[in-house]
């Protein structure tokens, strides 16, 4: 068999079992990445790559390696599950950078940190000014995480003890020209109704549309295709 039919062969095999491992993994994976999930997750793609273009290696042996090194980080995660013990050990613990406006720079050198991409960590979430900060930490997925100073935080309806409106998901109607049935159907909404709903706007041709969305208070947002108008039609009443 030719050199590069092999190598066909194999890469589709390490493609295929690569996505039958990344799937029993989990999404959790992705979702909370931590630096050994990362190193696990090159690990097992090395791994694969080697399978596919490395001809005089055993193909069961290579498989069998890659079945181990995803199934020990699913032990591991089951149980770090029942044992705070070996997820701390495992996955690390969260480390406070600044309290009350402070900035603890022995946590940022344990962190191996500097101070600027600390502040442009919290320029990205739009915090400018440390003191508004009551506490910022580095959780292990290596994400920032931040609660602001409460004098120093937006107002709130709560706040304000005003009470509000349910206010859902909405729901796509219209999609790149195409009329989504099964869309109205959940609302017992039917294409006629659409269609007189955009006759206000006099928009009589679907396919010109790019989105049509109808939220829960009853508003349908219109967006044309191409540099054309959007339009909010109160569809309420009617």
């Amino acid at each position: 068999m030719s050199i590069i039919w092999v190598v066909i062969i194999r890469s589709i095999i390490s493609f295929f079992a690569l996505l039958l491992l990344v799937r029993l993994m989990g999404k959790q994976q992705m979702a909370e990445l931590t630096f050994f999930d990362y190193i696990v997750g090159i690990t097992i793609g090395s791994i694969a790559s080697n399978l596919s273009v490395t001809v005089n290696q055993n193909t069961v042996a290579t498989l069998t390696g890659m079945a181990i090194w995803t199934i020990l980080p699913i032990l591991l995660a089951y149980v770090s599950l029942h044992s705070v013990w070996v997820r701390k050990i495992v996955e690390g613990e969260g480390t406070v950078v600044i309290e009350n406006g402070k900035i603890l720079e022995q946590n940022l050198a344990r962190l191996r940190l500097p101070i600027d991409d600390l502040l442009s960590q919290l320029r990205a979430k739009g915090i400018f000014n440390i003191s508004d900060v009551e506490f910022a930490l580095f959780e292990t997925s290596g994400n920032l995480s931040i609660q602001i100073k409460s004098q120093k935080r937006p107002i709130t309806p709560s706040d304000l003890n005003l009470t509000t409106t349910y206010e859902g998901l909405p729901t796509n109607l219209i999609e790149d020209g195409v009329v989504l049935i099964d869309a109205l159907r959940s609302l017992n909404l039917s294409k006629a109704w659409l269609e007189h709903q955009l006759e206000k706007v006099n928009i009589k041709d679907p396919t010109q549309i790019s989105l049509a969305q109808l939220d829960t208070t009853g508003n349908l947002y219109v967006d044309l295709q191409g540099d054309n108008p959007y339009y909010t039609i109160n569809t309420k009443g009617s």
